[in-house]
């Protein structure tokens, strides 16, 4: 065995024990080799190693036994911080976690309504997040903002958001950084539901999907090979602005030779739509779901919705012939298994590939759960040298990297 083997050896079983302790949480020394396949003087060993290195603590007993072999460790989550930010025109969902994902703070700040005084109240309500943790941000080893549109990887400026005022026209990745002085990276949001689609979701075996987001706004992302296809100017998926015929039956004065797609398939076009069918609804979601409660009654409205967003859906398709298209968003959830089966039905009357459409599985907050993974993953990058299940996302900034989200 050549030099240096040995050390090359210790590293990869740290890093492997560090990993599981990581996925499973608190593990007794048996558990941890059990997984790793070290013997039980060499796993010993190994969490001595890793506590005198200050990477793993004791974490209490197993089930209130006594003695070494009860002795649970973990993680020692004060070795790094992140910020996860899901970042609307109106608030900024922020939480903040400890390098393990233990949740240390949270909350949900209104912001001004546009004007230079958003980028500040945005920071701001950052610092004071980080402050209810009790860190302050040169403490935080990496955050992640999930943000409507997308970064131009020339400049840093944000593109295809004109419902973000305030926030273009300037380095936004590297203006954030100034006021927070900590790493800052800038995903746009429907790339990181799909991430979070492939870490704890229906996309988790899924190598090449489309997920379409269908809520106030219209996006997509596009996976292949479990890499995020983000393009030249990190616009890929902004087909909100791509033109396309409305196929309803329903008349609601829309013209047939073409209209945006976010405006086709928007809360209010979707409304109006409903209305035509005879049913009343404050939003699209609440029309799908009223629709779906009605039985026979709502099925030609559902079916005039889903030809609206196989319309929007199949050029996509066409090009890069996906395994599967999720639907997400508030409309795309309420629609569940009914709506996507009707997507998929006038999809395939529209192109060759007979991909199969169903909705995503993740519920809450995926835009956050999002970006909470993809700092946890630089995070544990940085600091345990692990080559993550999320690898680095798009920084948005010149030579940044674009490596894939998933490997």
């Amino acid at each position: 065995m050549r030099a240096g083997s040995p050390r090359l050896l210790r590293e990869i079983n740290d890093r492997a024990a560090i990993e599981a302790l990581l996925q499973r949480g608190a593990m007794t020394r048996s558990e941890v080799e059990a997984i790793i396949g070290l013997s039980k003087p060499a796993t010993a060993q190994l969490l001595t190693r890793l506590e005198q290195d200050g990477a793993v603590v004791r974490d209490g007993l197993r089930g209130g036994s006594r003695g070494p072999r009860a002795q649970l460790w973990a993680v020692n989550g004060a070795l790094a911080h992140v910020v996860a930010v899901d970042l609307t025109p109106s608030h900024a969902d922020i939480v903040v976690a400890d390098v393990t994902g233990a949740i240390l703070a949270e909350r949900q700040a209104e912001l001004p309504d546009g004007g230079p005084e958003v980028v500040t109240a945005f920071a701001e309500a950052v610092r004071s997040t980080v402050g209810r943790a009790g860190l302050v941000p040169d403490q935080l080893c990496s955050v992640v903002v999930g943000s409507p549109g997308a970064v131009n990887p020339a400049d840093g400026h944000l593109g295809f958001a004109p419902h973000l005022p305030g926030w273009e026209g300037f380095d936004m990745p590297g203006r954030l950084r100034e006021l927070l002085e900590a790493p800052v990276t800038v995903e746009n949001d429907v790339n990181l539901v799909a991430l979070e689609e492939m870490v704890a979701g229906r996309a988790t075996d899924v190598g090449d999907f489309v997920l379409i987001w269908l809520s106030e706004g219209i996006g997509a992302a596009v996976v292949i090979n479990r890499r995020l296809l983000r393009g030249a100017t990190g616009g890929a998926g902004e087909i909100d602005w791509m033109r396309v015929p409305d196929l309803a039956d329903a008349d609601t004065g829309i013209d047939r030779r073409g209209i945006r797609l976010g405006e086709l398939l928007g809360s209010p076009t979707i409304v109006k739509l409903a209305r035509a069918h005879g049913l009343s609804a404050r939003n699209a979601w609440s029309a799908v779901r009223k629709a779906r409660s009605s039985g026979a009654d709502g099925l030609p409205f559902l079916t005039d919705l889903a030809k609206r967003i196989a319309t929007g859906v199949a050029g996509v398709v066409s090009v890069v012939d996906p395994q599967l298209v999720l639907l997400a968003g508030e409309t795309g959830q309420a629609g569940g298994d009914q709506l996507c089966d009707l997507v998929a039905t006038e999809l395939h009357e529209l192109v060759v590939p007979r991909t199969p459409v169903a909705p995503t599985l993740v519920t809450g907050n995926p835009v956050r759960a999002g970006a909470l993974h993809s700092a946890l993953a630089l995070a544990r990058q940085k600091v345990f040298g692990l080559t993550a299940a999320t690898a680095e996302p798009f920084r948005g900034s010149p030579g940044a990297s674009l490596s894939g989200l998933v490997r």
